[in-house]
């Protein structure tokens, strides 16, 4: 989380927003954000409501849920994922600002 912090200002300099879900509840959600002074957006998820429609695996003897990352265009559709395979198998942030300047520079101008 606080890799994405530090490197927020240049996801919305791609034009893009990050949204992380987690499975604590609103309240240890809205603790942890406002402690931390996370800049993007966080959704509660306990019930496993968005990690169940995007099959984010859950995988108790690593933890709990596995990370997932996704690219969602303006559209709605997903351009890019990640499912990771334990807790630090997640895309560098160098790795997801390199695809963005890429779908970016394939998109048509706005």
């Amino acid at each position: 989380m606080a890799q994405l912090r530090q490197d927020y200002e240049q996801f919305r300099d791609r034009q893009a927003e990050v949204v992380a879900i987690g499975p604590d509840g609103p309240n240890a959600f809205r603790r942890y954000w406002e402690e931390e002074h996370i800049p993007f957006v966080g959704l509660s998820d306990p019930k496993h409501t968005v990690a169940d429609v995007y099959e984010q695996e859950v995988n108790l003897l690593k933890w709990g849920r596995m990370p997932a990352l996704y690219v969602i265009d303006r559209e709605g559709r997903i351009r890019y994922e990640h499912h990771g395979s334990s807790m630090s198998d997640i895309p560098t942030n160098n790795d997801v600002l390199a695809l963005l300047d890429k779908l970016n520079h394939e998109a048509p101008d706005r």
